[in-house]
């Protein structure tokens, strides 16, 4: 390990670090935080009273009928609702039913109130305490249109929609999913299997709706999500061009509470028509008012994610992240604004489509919308490492092995063997510079510390004539490093690894704690994971070994340098996933086999004679530098000797 890997590997453990300290919340994220939670508990609470009120509302239909004052009452709350709800007053009133239609791989619950998407569940997927993941529920969400009609404001949320399809439960069907083909439309295409619609209208009378349409076939993650308007043009105000959509979720916890995990990932992404994928700051509430065209938004958790996406564009959307990050239940509010353009016509249509599912890398990319760049799989190099070399090795070694160990296991070698040939040409590399110690020291004791320059010159005379080139231990760490901060970003975002355990790690996808201590230690954690303990004890032995092939004694800080890093790493690795630790532990372990190899390969004494032959023939200048020396003759300057 060279000074320029020290200093890299310093830089991103600062790096690492400040970020850390820079997204610890503050007190105003945490008040922030609570009245979030705060607004969750009022949705409950507004929505139990509007049952009570209903309830109430029924009670005194009863008590009033049988008084004989009913149907004036009735008469009185029907002008009541006329005046307040205009052509709606009939949707006003009605009894909530739920309707749900579900495939192999989610069950998309309807709700006849607001005609809205009620919860959705992933049925291949539990939560971290084994219970059925839902992505969201209707008692801690939003759902619908807000527009003016006959001076009116609407809120579709508060009226009762009418179903086109009085079944309440309906089961799709289709041919037996192959595995790794789970929601790929390509294989849906020649396997096809059921698929169903359902529409809720909301009558406006004399045959005028507003009505969502939604649609769901076998073996997909897209629920399609129709806006349809028929006779409103003379309802909806004249001068209104858009429809505004308001989408609110409060988020369920689905991992382990960490603060490298679900919480330091969940935000909202979006994508801009002719533009990338942008998104709001993780790890911090936040907000954004984007007024150029956009293509879908997205309620991104660490490992599952909601979009909306549009088959044209949404004109303006305004996006709101509010964070609980002491909550245990939930981790925040996210809120959606979007603009659905609308032009007055007789009848228009606004296509869009839902995305229910996993953030799966191959799932995302499918779709052509750049919705795989919610992963976080690293910046320029790193991402195309993990693109094109790791994602595909690991979803190939997938198809055969169940046990994850294993597959991290073979991922590991196969690195390994990739890399072997630079890996011991940097050892025998780093054993010449050994070899050469002795003039080293000379060199050092004849110009000290006064002449650097002098010293430095002499120093790289010394290497050129004996052959050695000082830079051939750097070429392995060219193809390593990327290598081993693609995994830095790759296992923590990985859903394979998601509750996937291996020998004492219940879930390589997060931290492997043996021991949940009373207390907590700043930077480190209230628990102690094993894997990160076992990586930074063989990198301790790993250090140790490299550090008998190089020469530190010019740089006396150094040596001490080498040993404190992989202190820093278990402070910081300690709350990542298992799997990354495991990944560098058997990195390190074969590591400190290829060493004990390199040592049985390579003589020192052999190659301690050799330099010596070579320090004894003339050096044979190249062509460049003897045509850089004729120049410098032209000019009249004499070479250096």
């Amino acid at each position: 390990m060279d000074r320029n890997t020290v200093i890299g590997i310093a830089l991103i453990f600062l790096i690492l670090i400040g970020g850390s300290y820079l997204n610890k919340p503050s007190e105003k994220q945490i008040t922030a935080a609570k009245r979030a939670q705060d607004s969750i508990e009022q949705v409950r609470i507004d929505n139990d009273k509007a049952v009570m009120i209903a309830r109430q509302t029924e009670e005194a239909k009863v008590s009033s009928h049988l008084t004989g004052t009913g149907d004036s009452l009735i008469s009185q709350e029907d002008h009541a609702r006329k005046e307040k709800f205009g052509v709606f007053a009939s949707a006003a009133t009605g009894k909530e039913k739920f309707y749900t239609i579900e495939n192999n791989l989610i069950k998309v619950t309807f709700s006849n109130k607001g005609g809205r998407i009620y919860s959705v569940e992933l049925k291949n997927y539990k939560t971290f305490e084994q219970k059925p993941l839902i992505l969201f529920e209707g008692t801690s969400s939003k759902f619908g249109m807000n527009f003016f009609a006959q001076n009116r404001s609407i809120e579709t949320e508060s009226f009762y929609f009418t179903p086109s399809d009085s079944t309440a439960s309906s089961v799709l069907n289709g041919p037996v999913i192959k595995k790794g083909k789970e929601g790929i439309e390509k294989f849906n295409e020649t396997s096809k299997g059921d698929s169903k619609s359902i529409s809720m209208r909301l009558m406006a009378g004399d045959g005028k709706y507003l009505e969502y349409k939604y649609s769901l076939s076998y073996n997909s993650y897209l629920v399609g999500f129709e806006v349809n308007t028929k006779g409103m043009n003379n309802i909806i105000t004249a001068n209104s061009n858009y429809l505004n959509f308001n989408w609110n979720i409060a988020m369920p916890r689905q991992e382990k509470q960490s603060k490298m995990g679900e919480d330091n990932y969940s935000t909202i992404y979006y994508k801009y028509q002719d533009d990338d994928v942008e998104k709001l700051s993780t790890g911090k509430s936040g907000a954004e008012s984007l007024r150029t065209k956009t293509k879908w938004v997205s309620f991104k958790q660490l490992f599952f994610a909601s979009t909306l996406i549009a088959n044209d564009a949404f004109p303006t959307v305004d996006i709101k992240t509010n964070l609980t990050q002491l909550d245990p239940k939930y981790v925040g509010t996210f809120n959606a604004d979007i603009a659905l353009p609308y032009e007055g016509k007789e009848s228009e249509s606004i296509k869009m489509k839902f995305f229910f599912g996993p953030s799966h890398y191959s799932t995302l990319k499918q779709y052509d919308f750049l919705m795989e760049k919610q992963i976080n799989l690293g910046y320029v190099i790193v991402r195309q490492v993990n693109q094109w070399l790791i994602i595909p090795t690991f979803n190939f070694l997938r198809r055969y092995i169940d046990n994850f160990g294993i597959i991290i296991l073979l991922l590991t070698i196969l690195i390994k063997l990739l890399i072997f040939p630079f890996t011991f040409k940097s050892y025998h590399s780093q054993a010449k510079m050994k070899a050469l110690k002795p003039e080293i020291d000379e060199i050092n004791a004849k110009f000290g510390k006064d002449k650097p320059m002098d010293k430095q010159q002499a120093t790289m005379a010394l290497y050129k004539k004996a052959g050695v080139n000082p830079m051939g231990g750097c070429l392995p760490m060219l193809f390593q490093f990327p290598v081993l901060i693609a995994m830095f970003f790759f296992f923590p975002t990985s859903i394979e690894l998601r509750q996937q355990s291996f020998l004492w790690a219940t879930d390589l996808s997060t931290f492997d704690s043996i021991w949940n201590m009373p207390f907590t230690i700043p930077f480190y954690g209230n628990h102690v994971s094993l894997f990160c303990l076992l990586m930074t004890i063989t990198t301790i032995i790993s250090t140790y070994m490299n550090s008998q092939t190089q020469n530190t004694e010019a740089m006396p800080g150094m040596k001490t340098m080498m040993y404190i890093m992989p202190v820093m790493f278990l402070f910081i690795l300690n709350s990542y996933a298992s799997g990354l630790s495991y990944y560098y532990f058997l990195a390190n372990v074969f590591t400190i086999g290829q060493i004990y190899i390199f040592r049985m390969m390579i003589d020192e004494d052999k190659i301690r004679a050799q330099i010596m032959i070579n320090k004894k023939k003339p050096v044979v200048k190249s062509k460049f530098q003897q045509k850089l020396e004729e120049m410098a003759k032209q000019k009249g300057v004499q070479p250096r000797k």
